[in-house]
């Protein structure tokens, strides 16, 4: 289906929770989020019937969000309904590792094509400080339980942060030469706690890693590969280069909201619907996508949530 500026729209970013097992101090509040009664959330079947529905409007990619997705009751089940509707060729999931060493495999067998992880650094300490209450190796046995349950084509998420994670640049790069993974590389944007922390540019890769030569194009981001690297860097730059002509995405919160854009304040309620009228409302929020967020002129976001209440 295509939106009012003609973009197709085929990718659904879906998020199960708003409960996470880190404190990341960009994302979440440090003392946590309470936890809401399960009927204030969409349960496993609603959640299965959303995406089955944005099937029917042509969603082919669906990627489960939070919070921590793997921090919800029923992940395993809602993952076998969506990975089973017809229509859906990709079920991805985003995560921050932790739970993989019990969940990689049981994730792979209900359907999960895909993982991206979430590591915004590599030494200890600034893990700890960054998460609050997180241990950098047990991400790192997650990434080897995930890589051994068949997982290809891993994903490491990286939001830039100046004064934090800028001098780890080049480490991060140069993971994609020994290993067959994509390293991604996130502008940090004005959202939530996001505000607080120091933005830095994508180009800043570019600078700290001269090296790098462009290769194919991966959805929104730009991607380069290191001479003779067996993986990829990609930047995502929705500040510096905005990708708005390009996006694809809608996406769901835990509630039941779409959102036609992440940065936008309007909402779709879709909680109660099922069948046509929900089709009706997909269809609704497709129309509904802007044509582009406002945060360069503005300098903040207009989503009226935090991150981790939408879906990362």
């Amino acid at each position: 289906m295509f939106d009012r500026c003609r973009r197709e729209i085929t990718y659904l970013r879906l998020s199960v929770t708003d409960l996470c097992s880190l404190r990341c101090r960009y994302c979440m509040p440090a003392e946590g989020v309470k936890k809401r009664d399960h009927t204030d959330i969409c349960s496993v079947e609603e959640l299965v019937e959303i995406a089955r529905q944005a099937a029917a409007c042509g969603i082919t990619k669906v990627r489960l969000t939070g919070g921590e997705p793997l921090a919800r009751h029923g992940i395993l089940e809602i993952c076998r309904g969506i990975s089973a509707l017809e229509g859906i060729k990709e079920l991805c999931l985003t995560t921050n590792g932790l739970a993989l060493p019990e969940l990689a495999g049981p994730l792979r067998a209900a359907g999960v094509d895909r993982l991206n992880v979430s590591l915004d650094t590599l030494r200890p300490e600034r893990y700890a400080w960054m998460t609050r209450r997180g241990c950098l190796e047990n991400v790192l046995e997650g990434l080897r339980a995930a890589a051994d349950a068949g997982f290809a084509g891993l994903k490491l998420n990286a939001v830039l942060i100046k004064g934090f994670n800028d001098d780890e640049i080049p480490d991060f790069v140069d993971l994609t030469r020994r290993y067959p993974i994509e390293v991604r590389f996130i502008e940090l944007m004005p959202i939530g706690a996001g505000s607080e922390l120091e933005y830095l540019p994508s180009d800043a890769v570019l600078d700290a890693c001269p090296e790098l030569l462009p290769a194919s194009e991966g959805g929104v981001a730009r991607r380069y590969r290191l001479p003779e690297g067996r993986g990829l860097v990609g930047l995502i730059a929705p500040m510096s280069h905005r990708f708005c002509a390009a996006c694809d995405r809608i996406r769901v919160t835990a509630d039941g909201m779409l959102k036609p854009c992440l940065h936008s304040r309007r909402e779709i309620p879709l909680r109660g619907l099922s069948g046509e009228a929900l089709r009706k409302a997909i269809a609704e929020g497709i129309a509904a996508k802007p044509e582009g967020h406002q945060m360069d002129m503005a300098g903040r976001s207009f989503a009226a949530r935090d991150m981790y209440q939408i879906g990362g």
